[in-house]
């Protein structure tokens, strides 16, 4: 049976969307561009949005995000606080491969960049901490999806080595390739994706083959942790 949807909610989810690091303030103008939603729409949802605390409008009439926006994110970090454990591994895989490292979780339809690590000597390519994509691209979109009841297809689990990794070129940008592994807790309960991306000319297969075995040793010390 399909989902019911509502279509306020998802007006309110995409203002709230329309945030990022790099547009931390918008204008109603900017906000109906990012929206696609009329002026006037968009001042009913804000409206609401700033009873409940979750935007506020400055003097010159700019958006930015709420206080309650923090709480909500101070609740799914305390949900998945693993920060203290997963960060040396990740700070370790960019120091033997020189690459980005991330560890990504599922939530709802959407993977999140929980915790990052960026290579000091490649240019960030635009992910950071926090921030929700498609479940349905990248390496760490796969693994999520194989290990959440996601629908993987026949050729896409081609792309799984035996140990459940996956290397992938060019999906979300044409120009950077990736390696996720699952990551399990001491239990045996799946926690996220283990990520390393960069520029995909570096990724050569004999590249490729050293980074798996990085990235796989690096889940399997994490299993040990208490995740």
């Amino acid at each position: 049976m399909p989902a019911q949807r509502n279509e306020s909610v998802e007006r309110a989810l995409s203002v709230l969307q329309s945030f990022s690091k790099r547009k931390t303030r918008l204008t109603l103008t900017e906000l109906s561009r990012e929206t696609e939603l009329h002026k006037t729409t968009l001042l009913r949802l804000t409206r609401s949005l700033q009873l409940y605390g979750f935007l506020n409008r400055d003097l010159d009439g700019q958006f930015s995000l709420g206080a309650s926006v923090w709480q909500l994110g101070l609740v799914f970090r305390d949900e998945f606080n693993q920060g203290k454990n997963i960060r040396p591994f990740l700070k370790m895989l960019v120091r033997n491969t020189g690459e980005t490292a991330s560890f990504y979780v599922r939530a709802g339809n959407d993977r999140v960049c929980l915790y990052r690590e960026n290579s000091s000597e490649l240019e960030v390519y635009g992910v950071d901490e926090g921030v929700r994509m498609s479940l349905d691209t990248g390496a760490s979109g796969l693994v999520l999806r194989q290990f959440s009841g996601g629908a993987v297809s026949d050729e896409q689990r081609e792309l799984f080595n035996s140990r459940f990794t996956v290397c992938m070129d060019g999906v979300r940008n044409p120009n950077i390739a990736s390696i996720a592994t699952p990551v399990f807790t001491p239990s045996g309960e799946f926690a996220g994706a283990l990520t390393i991306s960069g520029p995909k000319t570096r990724f050569d297969p004999s590249l490729k083959e050293r980074y798996v075995m990085l990235v796989e040793t690096a889940a399997e010390e994490l299993r040990r942790q208490p995740l």
